[in-house]
């Protein structure tokens, strides 16, 4: 009987340990496109054809459009009141490695790290200042910008300390393959021209 009993909690706790659905399991730019429609809402539409509308109005967020034909090569840290007040230069997924599209939450930060699945022979921390998005390892981290990645998204080490230290767990990371200027031009102007 008490093996009997033992089952169902078990069973209970599989199931809340599963990945809850911010924090898909399954390499989303296979099924699912991200598409800015404003400086905080996003169209979502799957190889079905199923869409989504996100709207992440009041929340921060960084919104990452992949280096890639159509899209910006850049980052740009959304705050909770819509403003863009950071953006940089990004290197992302290389064409056999590309970097998923989605909308994933912060799941881990280190400061210190080094890749587990290409480590440096060396012994050197090669993904310093990581923000992992992905159960299978894709983070945002500091790298160099003028080479493509093996699926993460690359951060230019004079931009990343700031973006690492202001995100939480909670922070949203969207990646596209579509531009986002048109929506951060007149906050970027204010930040790097009208000073």
């Amino acid at each position: 009987m008490k093996k009997l009993w033992f089952i169902p909690i078990l069973i209970v706790i599989s199931f809340a340990s599963e990945p809850s659905e911010e924090a898909p399991t399954e390499f989303p730019f296979k099924g699912i496109e991200t598409i800015p429609v404003s400086k905080t809402t996003f169209q979502q539409i799957r190889k079905n054809g199923s869409e989504k509308i996100i709207d992440l109005t009041g929340q921060n967020f960084i919104l990452v459009s992949v280096r890639e034909e159509g899209s910006d090569g850049r980052f740009y840290a959304v705050d909770v009141d819509g403003t863009v007040w950071w953006s940089g230069p990004v290197t992302s997924g290389a064409p056999e490695f590309k970097s998923p599209s989605g909308i994933f939450p912060i799941i881990q930060k280190k400061r210190l790290h080094m890749s587990n699945d290409f480590p440096d022979p060396y012994g050197v921390n090669n993904m310093n200042y990581m923000m992992k998005f992905t159960q299978q390892g894709h983070a945002l981290h500091e790298g160099s910008v003028d080479w493509l990645s093996h699926g993460c998204i690359h951060i230019d080490p004079k931009d990343v300390p700031a973006i690492y230290y202001w995100s939480t767990f909670k922070t949203k990371v969207i990646i596209t393959r579509h531009t986002y200027m048109p929506f951060a031009k007149e906050d970027l102007r204010k930040i790097y021209i009208d000073k």
